[in-house]
């Protein structure tokens, strides 16, 4: 074999190896939906913790939850009644409905009868507590769990969305929401499987299936035409939806009104005004719980210095970052990372 056979044959070789690393990085970097983004900012773990059999009359209190724990309910076959705190009315829930207290509100569900509930027994297998009573009434199965994400994440979420939000097992009439439920329909099914089977891994794998339940769960509720006021509702729109994915996307960025109300096709006084309608709150608020959250995460790791950190998330001036910091998260930057320290000892 010539030199000159060897030198096309060496380039050709290459040519595809660069091609094929093209191929990856372009895959590395293809771009998220707005959720992906929140989740990656915002960590979600699962515990399904309590899967309830009960013939009616019966009765479950809850007390208000820890920092950073948000419970959840899924109604498996009969009915519930649910009263959050807060809550002007108590709610009924049917088979198929999910219902996920962001705030961790104290809340009671009952059968709705009114009369004394009985005696609950409770028993282990590996993956949950099955829970029992000896009523003869309407019989309830369901599944009881928490999300949890980390403490300095909650304003994001307590601020962003619904505090009791349901989502219903009845079916909807747009397709598109169709296909999600019935993603959501078969991963419930999954986790009602799994609480029963006592299998090797079952509570590892029950746990990641609740961390799936809190995406789909936030996916079929943004899909709905009556999303509830926060993220999801502003995520339905489809003009305030440009800003958010923009916003989540580039955090750092030096967003303006007039170029958030750009992005929306809109005036600064109509996007002002939607924003506000939609979410409850400006779109600088939620420009700024974002940007301290991706803070909180940053500064986690000593080896990023506090200026730094300030810059990526769009502050050029340190003394306007500790400011919006302690403000949002009440405490300075080097208190936040003194605390985080002391928890890893």
């Amino acid at each position: 074999m010539t030199l000159g056979v060897q030198s096309e044959i060496y380039k050709d070789i290459m040519s595809q190896q660069n091609t094929f690393s093209s191929q990856l990085t372009f895959t590395a970097s293809v771009p998220m939906d707005w959720l992906s983004r929140l989740l990656n900012i915002v960590p979600v773990n699962g515990r399904l913790e309590l899967r309830c059999l009960y013939g009616a009359p019966w009765k479950i209190v809850y007390k208000p939850s820890p920092a950073g724990e948000m419970p959840y309910h899924v109604v498996l076959g009969g009915s519930a009644f649910i009263q959050a705190e807060g809550d002007a009315e108590p709610q009924e829930l049917t088979a198929g409905d999910i219902v996920l207290l962001t705030r961790g509100s104290a809340h009671v569900l009952n059968d709705g009868g009114g009369a004394r509930p009985g005696r609950v027994r409770q028993r282990e297998n590996q993956s949950v507590v099955v829970s029992e009573n000896s009523g003869r009434g309407e019989r309830l199965d369901m599944l009881c769990g928490r999300f949890v994400i980390a403490p300095q994440h909650e304003r994001l979420v307590k601020n962003y969305l619904p505090s009791t939000l349901i989502v219903r097992g009845t079916a909807p009439d747009s397709s598109a929401e169709r296909a999600t439920r019935a993603q959501l329909s078969g991963l419930v099914q999954m986790m009602r499987a799994e609480s029963m089977a006592d299998s090797l891994g079952g509570q590892a794998m029950l746990n990641a299936l609740s961390a799936a339940l809190f995406t789909l769960t936030l996916r079929v509720a943004g899909e709905s035409d009556e999303a509830p006021m926060g993220l999801l509702a502003a995520a339905s729109h489809a003009r305030l939806a440009a800003a958010l994915e923009a916003m989540l996307k580039d955090p750092g960025h030096p967003w303006s009104l007039p170029e958030i109300a750009a992005l929306c096709n809109m005036s600064r006084a109509t996007a002002a005004r939607h924003f506000q309608d939609r979410l409850g709150r400006s779109a600088n608020d939620l420009l700024t719980d974002i940007r301290m959250s991706i803070a909180a995460n940053e500064l986690k790791e000593g080896s990023v210095s506090t200026e730094a950190v300030a810059e990526k998330v769009g502050y050029h001036s340190i003394n306007a970052f500790r400011l919006a910091f302690k403000q949002r998260m009440g405490m300075s930057p080097a208190d936040w990372r003194c605390s985080v320290s002391r928890r890893r000892e």
